[in-house]
């Protein structure tokens, strides 16, 4: 068999081609989605953007209470001691990226942002046509990250901030290093981890926001939605992805937001006051306190009680206040699961600070009874039985 000439190779090159999609002018995905396309100083870019006003309510919450956060909670949250980030120069953001995985391989193809702009919000959202319009969209975000006071995202920390940074770098352009972020899931875990099976966004959406999403897509599928109009240049379906980030951007304002107005308010249910004391706890004590004692009034219960009790405890042992402290410690002692903290706690206060050994070695046997009958782990009953016989040669030498 004759080797192919090179007409042959150019008959089979013309084939391949004209089996490819013909080119997309720009403006057909800007048709599509209802966007602009932007020049930048590195190419052209499709920005969607929609604004609405500082009233708009995502879910139950009003948007603008996001901008009147207060400092020491901005503080808290943005975990720094310094200057406090302003909330009215807040971006929220969030990426829809190629792939799960990160690193230098996965593309963030669109970028949401949500900002205050006079009297209104406005989101605005850069997307990619094709992977070599990502330095465009690298200098359209750039002076957006240099005007925010900080990033606000849902589990950024851990993914979007260091996806944006490696694309930046790769991108040969300066990332804002000392740019605050604003991780809401860390907070959210605080507040809610022990409440709900998991802290997923569309999870605090539906049950904290009230917001309920119409026709959502997976995050899962998105990168195939993506890969699919790279080869078919068809952007109608995109829609469905532009819609999906748009919520999580407008919902990371209404969480915040939520912050802001849960500081103090009648309507947080318990065990979002229990929450709320341990997003504060160590940082402000005495709000972290009031906080568990509004949680436990409004009728907390289950081994969250038992956990805001034994933490209560523990603030009023480091206090030196004994009677509260037991007070608290009884309670957690009577509850339905065995917990050997508040029975030690007990015999401790008996034993050394009130030199009582007879009650001391009561607390003890009874703590036994209990963990044999709720089958503890043999690490805690020998180290109760230890304490018994302690205390029982005590009481044998000095009756």
């Amino acid at each position: 068999m004759a080797p192919p000439t090179l007409d042959d190779l150019r008959r089979v090159i013309r084939r391949i081609e004209g089996r490819r999609p013909p080119p997309v002018a720009p403006e057909a995905a800007e048709r599509v989605l209802g966007g602009d396309v932007v020049d930048t100083e590195a190419g052209a870019i499709l920005v969607v953007r929609r604004e609405y006003p500082l009233t708009h309510r995502h879910g139950r919450r009003a948007l603008a209470s996001a901008i009147r956060t207060p400092a020491e909670l901005v503080r808290l949250l943005a975990r720094c001691d310094g200057m406090t980030p302003d909330p009215r120069r807040f971006v929220f953001l969030d990426t829809e990226t190629t792939g799960l995985a990160g690193g230098t391989g996965t593309y963030a193809f669109l970028v949401g942002t949500c900002y205050v702009e006079e009297d209104r919000f406005v989101v605005a959202q850069y997307f990619m046509r094709d992977l070599d319009e990502e330095p465009a969209l690298l200098a359209a975000l750039a002076p957006i990250l240099e005007r925010a006071s900080a990033i606000v995202s849902f589990n950024g920390r851990g993914f979007d901030m260091p996806l944006l940074e490696t694309r930046f770098v790769l991108g040969r352009r300066r990332w804002p290093a000392t740019l605050t972020h604003v991780d809401l899931l860390c907070a959210a875990r605080r507040v809610w981890g022990r409440a709900f099976e998991d802290c997923r966004l569309t999870t605090l959406e539906r049950s904290v926001l009230g917001v309920v999403r119409d026709d959502d897509i997976p995050g899962a599928f998105i990168p195939s939605f993506y890969f699919a109009f790279l080869r078919s240049r068809r952007a109608g379906p995109l829609a469905r992805i532009f819609a999906h980030n748009r919520d999580d951007v407008l919902s990371l304002a209404a969480l915040l937001a939520w912050f802001a107005e849960a500081d103090g308010a009648t309507d947080c249910a318990p065990h979002e006051l229990a929450g709320l004391g341990a997003l504060w706890d160590g940082v402000d004590v005495e709000r972290s306190l009031a906080l568990y004692g509004a949680a436990l009034d409004r009728g907390l219960d289950g081994p969250l009680a038992q956990r805001v009790r034994w933490r209560l405890a523990w603030w009023e042992k480091r206090r030196a206040r004994w009677e509260h402290a037991c007070a608290l410690w009884e309670l957690a002692a009577r509850g339905n699961a065995f917990d050997h903290r508040p029975w030690e706690e007990l015999a401790k206060f008996h034993e050394h600070r009130r030199r009582d050994a007879d009650t001391a070695r009561l607390i003890v046997t009874r703590a036994l009874e209990r963990a044999a009958a709720a089958a503890a782990p043999a690490a805690i009953m020998a180290a109760f039985r230890y304490r018994l016989a302690r205390l029982e040669t005590r009481l044998a030498r000095f009756p």
